[in-house]
C-alpha cells in the first residue's frame, strides 16, 4: 500500500497586504490603511522618554518635505522598551504636537512584540505573514518601509536617522 501525502503551501494566499490592516488612531478612531494606497509608508515605533524621542524632530521635518499624496509616516506609540512611552493616547498626542510639532499620523498606543504584540507588527515582523521578512523589534524608533503597493520594503535600525530611511527607497 502507497501511501502519498500532498504539502501544498501557497506563501502569495497567506500573505496579508499591509492595506488589509485597520488600526486606532490616536484619537481613538478607525483608521484603515487601505486609505494609503499608493503611497510609501514610513511605520515607526515611538516613546517620549527614550533617548531616541529627537527623531520625532527628523521625523516630522522629512513629513513636511516629502509628505503627501506619495509619501507619509505613521507613529505606534509603544510601551515594550523599559517604560518609555506611559502616557495615555491623549498625553502623547499633546507631547508630539507641544514639543515637536507633530502632524504626521499618530496612532493609538499599542504593543510591538510579547504574547500581546498587535497584529500589524506581528504582520511586519513575521516572514510567514507579510513575505519578506522575519524581524525583531529591538528598541523604540525602529522604521518599517512599506511600498506603494502595500508590500513590506525593508527593516531599518532605531539608531538609523529617519530622514536615511526615506532616501533609500526613492
Amino acid at each position: 500500500m502507497t501511501l502519498s501525502v500532498v504539502f501544498s503551501t501557497n506563501l502569495q494566499s497567506q500573505v496579508k497586504s499591509f492595506y488589509d490592516f485597520t488600526v486606532t488612531d490616536i484619537e481613538g478612531k478607525p483608521f484603515a490603511f487601505s486609505r494609503l494606497k499608493g503611497r510609501k509608508v514610513l511605520i515607526v515605533n515611538t516613546a517620549s522618554e527614550c533617548g531616541y524621542t529627537p527623531q520625532y524632530m527628523d521625523l516630522q521635518k522629512l513629513y513636511e518635505l516629502f509628505g503627501g499624496d506619495n509619501f507619509t509616516i505613521i507613529g505606534f506609540p509603544a510601551n515594550n522598551f523599559m517604560g518609555q512611552e506611559p502616557g495615555t493616547d491623549r498625553e502623547i498626542k499633546t507631547f508630539c504636537e507641544t514639543n515637536f510639532g507633530i502632524t504626521f499620523l499618530m496612532m493609538s498606543k499599542i504593543s510591538v512584540k510579547g504574547n500581546d504584540i498587535h497584529p500589524l507588527y506581528k504582520w511586519l515582523t513575521n516572514k510567514q505573514e507579510n513575505g519578506v521578512m522575519d524581524s525583531v523589534v529591538k528598541w523604540n524608533f525602529q522604521k518599517y518601509l512599506i511600498d506603494e503597493n502595500g508590500i513590506l520594503v525593508e527593516m531599518i535600525s532605531h539608531k538609523e536617522n529617519p530622514a536615511n530611511s526615506f532616501f533609500r527607497v526613492l
